[in-house]
């Protein structure tokens, strides 16, 4: 296989959703992927997120808040997909050249509620981030068989 496709995710604070799909793509991609996350406004991973992903057997809780300045310029530099999860807020903005893709995505750390009720605000997201990294390693395949093919 040739280099793995660099895929960056981005939102606001790199705490929830952007958190989210860096673990669960570094799983559902493996090596079709080398991953990354990164805010604009980092703000410290979301105790919620790395319980709603221990449950699924994904450990985050080593993993810190990134803003794009704190990422590798070669990885930076050769990035093939940007995918933004904002909904409610602004997006951050990055020049690239790469692919953009904008999954937005409500901040399931925003609004109040119980544990349980905020806990399940980020299991949603959760899901529903993985549904669409089971489509995109599909899109990823086909692009890495095209390669091949030429």
């Amino acid at each position: 296989m040739d280099a793995p496709f660099k895929v960056l995710f981005m939102c606001v604070a790199n705490s929830a959703r952007s958190q989210l799909a860096e673990g669960l793509a570094k799983r559902i991609l493996g090596p079709l992927a080398d991953v990354r996350s990164a805010g604009s406004q980092p703000k410290g991973v979301n105790p919620f997120a790395i319980a709603a992903m221990k449950e699924v057997g994904i450990d985050l809780s080593n993993h810190r808040s990134k803003s794009v300045d704190d990422l590798p310029r070669d990885f930076f530099g050769s990035l093939d997909f940007l995918i933004t999860l904002c909904a409610e807020e602004v997006c951050p903005f990055v020049p690239s050249q790469a692919s953009r893709l904008h999954w937005p995505l409500p901040d399931p750390a925003g609004g109040s509620g119980s544990d349980a009720e905020r806990l399940d605000r980020f299991r949603s997201t959760r899901d529903q981030i993985a549904a669409r990294l089971d489509d995109f390693k599909g899109k990823l395949e086909a692009i890495a068989a095209e390669r091949q093919r030429t």
